[in-house]
């Protein structure tokens, strides 16, 4: 019986530069993903790679003195060598330089100009270098580049156009049939309200101004444009022609099963990508998932800040495993995720080096001090076994269910809520007073069996995320894997194997001013690779970096009339929560208001709120807000409010709801 087919890419990285861990979170989170479907028996085909034409690769060259190739060829090792580092699995690292998606770029561009949907213009518009955009006027944000804020300059050239609008409405009823189709719903809401209904502009496919790219073929002073280069990699990657005469591997995975990318670039590949295969006559992929960013606590990573962050400078330090475990532990399903050095440690303490390490320490510690290193079920069972046994059975399906969903941080949390469980099974069972009594040696013995199955069965299910650990963990209790398949099974641990002599410390504890002032050693040595040997320079270069940013932010202010003055004993009547919405609808004959189920503290209040026309129910919830939690109950077309979600509003009437920066419990009191 064959497998079932898996089919799924990262976005190709662009080779600007080295990544950072924000850039390397994404090649970390499919590896989960493509070795957990792996895992439940799927035939899996992960690919990723690097994305290596443009004007921008062209300039970066010429400052290195440099032809563009050698350029690429340099840092797209970089990048393949720490993708290698962080223990990825891809079954393929696919470069545009390569010569069989060069010429499969030159087929698909000439049959789209062939069949009409490409046509010869020119181009007059505001150009934005690094993200190689055109723009008009009005699509500036305070005369910026509307994707990451620069500058933007007047450009003029002849170029050729594809006819996006052809395929909108097309691609508008796809997104409406296939609610599973862009994930998560917020970044479907953004697509649909702020560029396919409001109108499709035909998109810029060719340049002349620059030379790094593929030539179009048949009009070979233009080179072909980014998005029509670097998308077509999920499909050259497997085998497609033009000609059709694709490979057998082509047939068997396209469509993609996933495409996981970054949330910046989710306009490309949810509308210019659908488009592309809409005109070619291909089927579209099942599933497009824009992750959110990873941040630096303190701010934006930056090179003149010396806090730029990087996998291999977090690997040696901690350890490849645990850098894994963070980013993928730590980053929300659809919020933006945050790394400190703070954190990384508090977490290696706690959840790897006292929650998981330690147990497992302390598992195999007993079983060599109390029965000479061998595990043996003598089924002196009670009831407190049945809670850990009904823990170990019901991990690996929530676990399956948080993956089957990509919300891969809860299906992590999943396998440590039984690691946790082991630890408290230990203070129930109390080992080393049973080993005081001669008696109670069965009862010992099983509870050692009930901890090795349980650790066992954890470590099994890490191996998708941390996979060396994973490995080590069933090496030292020289447990066979039973596969997913099996997990619906206790007891399957051998009884009678011998555990390992010495067990290895997995995490070991690491001092936090240790790891601060390492991290000050790496700060300096990036601000000496950029020519600065002191923090004014740095505080110079840094200040020139964010000074447009700063700019457009003295520019966007808002004044509104004042309301009268209040006391600060009029301030203290009101009472301000953090709220969890847990479920939200609309209301019916309602054009403006969504009904949510809030979540303050113990209580769930309902509250009505006019929002309907900028959040959809989907979106709203899972997200925690800020809650007018004493307001008078009333009712809203008739149906009853307890209480007022906080939003901002801008000139323009757009509402954002009030959010904590950082984690908060909800009912945490806003003060």
């Amino acid at each position: 019986m064959s497998k079932p087919k898996y089919y799924m890419t990262t976005a190709i990285a662009y080779t600007s530069g080295k990544p950072h861990i924000g850039n390397t979170y994404e090649a970390i989170l499919a590896d989960s993903i493509a070795r957990f479907k792996r895992a439940q028996g799927y035939d899996v085909f992960f690919q990723t790679g690097t994305d290596e034409h443009g004007q921008k690769i062209e300039l970066k060259a010429a400052e290195a003195g440099i032809t563009p190739k050698e350029y690429v060829d340099r840092v797209a090792g970089e990048i393949k060598r720490i993708w290698d580092l962080m223990n990825t699995s891809y079954d393929k690292f696919i470069r545009t330089t390569d010569e069989d998606h060069e010429k499969q770029v030159q087929k698909i561009f000439k049959k789209l100009y062939d069949q009409g949907d490409i046509y010869k213009g020119s181009y007059e518009g505001l150009y934005c270098t690094p993200c190689e955009s055109f723009w008009t006027e009005s699509q500036l944000v305070d005369g910026k580049c509307p994707d990451c804020g620069r500058e933007v300059k007047p450009a003029s050239e002849e170029a050729y156009f594809f006819r996006m609008s052809k395929y909108a409405d097309r691609l508008i009823e796809h997104i409406n049939t296939h609610p599973e189709f862009i994930q998560p719903v917020s970044r479907k809401n953004e697509m649909m309200n702020n560029f396919l209904l409001p109108g499709l502009q035909d998109l810029c496919v060719s340049r002349t101004s620059f030379k790094w790219g593929i030539p179009v073929s048949f009009d070979p002073k233009h080179v072909t444009y980014v998005w029509l280069d670097a998308l077509t990699n999920y499909i050259t990657g497997i085998g497609y022609d033009c000609d059709g005469e694709s490979t057998e591997q082509f047939k068997k995975d396209w469509p993609a099963d996933l495409h996981l990318i970054g949330k910046d670039i989710i306009r490309f590949h949810t509308i210019y990508w659908p488009i592309f295969l809409m005109a070619l006559d291909l089927p579209l992929p099942k599933q497009i998932f824009g992750h959110p960013w990873l941040l630096q606590g303190e701010g934006k990573m930056s090179k003149s800040k010396g806090n730029v962050l990087y996998a291999d400078d977090l690997a040696d330090m901690f350890g490849v495993d645990a850098v894994r475990y963070f980013v993928l532990h730590e980053m929300p399903f659809e919020n933006d995720g945050v790394i400190t050095w703070e954190l990384m440690v508090e977490r290696l303490n706690s959840d790897l080096a006292n929650t998981l390490g330690n147990l497992v320490n302390r598992t195999i510690s007993m079983t060599n001090k109390y029965f000479g290193g061998v595990v043996e079920n003598r089924g002196a069972a009670e009831p407190v076994d049945e809670e850990l046994r009904a823990a170990a059975l019901a991990v690996p399906v929530n676990a399956a269910k948080k993956m089957d969903q990509l919300r891969v941080a809860d299906a992590i949390s999943e396998i440590f809520t039984l690691f946790k469980r082991c630890n408290k099974y230990i203070d129930e069972t109390m080992p080393w007073a049973l080993a005081k009594d001669e008696t109670k040696q069965d009862r010992l013995a099983t509870v050692l069996y009930n901890l090795t199955e349980c650790i066992s069965i954890g470590a099994e299910l890490l191996e998708s995320f941390m996979p060396e650990t994973s490995a080590k963990i069933l090496a030292q209790l020289h447990a066979k894997k039973r596969g997913l398949e099996r997990m619906d099974q206790y007891g399957l641990y051998t009884s009678g194997t011998k555990v390992t002599d010495k067990p290895e410390i997995l995490f070991a504890r690491l001092d936090i001013k240790e790891i601060l002032a390492k991290a000050e050693e790496l700060q300096k040595a990036q601000l000496a690779a950029l020519g600065q040997t002191d923090a004014g320079n740095a505080q110079e270069q840094e200040g020139a970096e964010e000074k447009s940013a700063a700019d457009e932010a003295q520019e966007s202010v808002i004044d509104i009339e004042p309301k009268e003055e209040i006391t600060f004993d009029d301030f203290e009547k009101m009472q301000f929560q953090v709220g969890e919405i847990i479920a939200c609808e609309e209301v019916k004959k309602s054009r403006k208001l969504l009904c949510s189920k809030v979540k303050i503290g113990s209580q769930v209040r309902q509250i009505v709120s006019g929002i309907k026309a900028h959040y959809s129910a989907e979106e709203m919830v899972g997200k925690k807000v800020m809650v007018l939690v004493n307001l008078k109950p009333a009712k809203l077309a008739g149906v009853l409010s307890e209480g007022m979600i906080l939003c901002a509003e801008d000139e323009n009437g757009e509402l954002s709801l009030m959010v904590p920066e950082k984690k908060m419990p909800a009912g945490a009191e806003i003060c």
